[in-house]
């Protein structure tokens, strides 16, 4: 690899397909191709190398990577020194944080962690379940899980740490949460060296901003309408923009342009009170990045 380059990690596995679909909408095509770790990207400064989550962090520190996307929970876990250019809110089914949770079977007489002293708790992440049972000045045995986590109790363990984010498997294997472990969202992390090199930090920042402005455009549309000068307060009051709206002069002295920016969850609501409020022409048109 030329050092020229910035060497990026993408998470492979379920982070994948979702990670490229951010950077197609930020401007940067991604293509996989079968069995090969080094998908193509059609940025010449960039070359990428698919990566699993949990070891991102550490590759990052290392410098093998100059960047990758990851989470929270895995820099935590592998208590790995890298630069957090930027917090990403995404993830494989929602845009909402993952969460870690301590659980066990719903019959299980465990109501708190106290009540694991002593007990065997199986999960992926055991550096962050150490520190949590440390936090809480709980002894208990904590057993690496090399997978289907949600079916060890109660007969290969008391309990289990896993990651959510629906909490569907945990109910549908007859788990209750006991408590929140750790919440974590997608992080842009660089390697320290790397971006202590003004070229290398000038494009990583770039790429997170796109990625960032994608991110913030998902849940907003636009909407611009004509509005008389007359009924121009009664159409600006039932906007709540994101800052004021841009209100533009028309050919027509006595009418104006009103453009902004809204979430989209509300247009249905809104669209007909600015029709009432004396709004003409009224169009909503999507939003693929915003930046402020």
């Amino acid at each position: 690899m030329s050092e020229k380059l910035i060497k990026l990690g993408i998470p492979a596995g379920s982070l994948q397909e979702a990670t490229a679909e951010l950077f197609k909408k930020a401007g940067y095509n991604i293509k996989f191709q079968s069995r090969s770790y080094f998908p193509e990207i059609d940025d010449p400064e960039i070359e990428c190398m698919l990566i699993r989550a949990q070891e991102m962090a550490r590759y990052v520190e290392q410098g093998i990577l100059d960047a990758g996307i990851t989470g929270h929970d895995w820099i935590v876990e592998t208590t790995a020194n890298v630069h957090e250019i930027g917090e990403l809110m995404f993830s494989k089914v929602s845009r909402r944080p993952v969460r870690w949770v301590l659980c066990v079977p719903n019959e299980s007489t465990v109501k708190s962690v106290k009540d694991l002293e002593g007990k065997r708790i199986a999960t992926e992440a055991v550096g962050l379940t150490k520190a949590y049972l440390t936090r809480h000045g709980v002894n208990a045995t904590v057993e690496f899980s090399w997978g289907a986590t949600e079916v060890k109790p109660p007969l290969l363990a008391d309990a289990i740490v896993e990651v959510t984010e629906t909490g569907s498997s945990l109910r549908a294997n007859n788990l209750r949460i006991v408590d929140e472990v750790l919440q974590s969202t997608t992080r842009f992390i660089a390697n320290k060296v790397s971006f202590a090199d003004a070229r290398k930090r000038s494009k990583l920042e770039n790429i997170a901003l796109m990625l960032r402005s994608c991110l913030a455009a998902e849940t907003k549309v636009g909407l611009m309408m004509n509005a008389h000068r007359s009924h121009l307060q009664q159409v600006i009051a039932q906007l709540p923009a994101l800052q004021k709206p841009t209100v533009a002069p028309l050919s027509d002295p006595d009418w104006v342009a009103v453009n902004t920016i809204v979430d989209e969850a509300y247009v249905r609501n809104i669209i007909p009170q600015l029709k009432a409020a004396g709004a003409r022409g009224i169009v909503e048109y999507p939003i693929s990045k915003i930046i402020d």
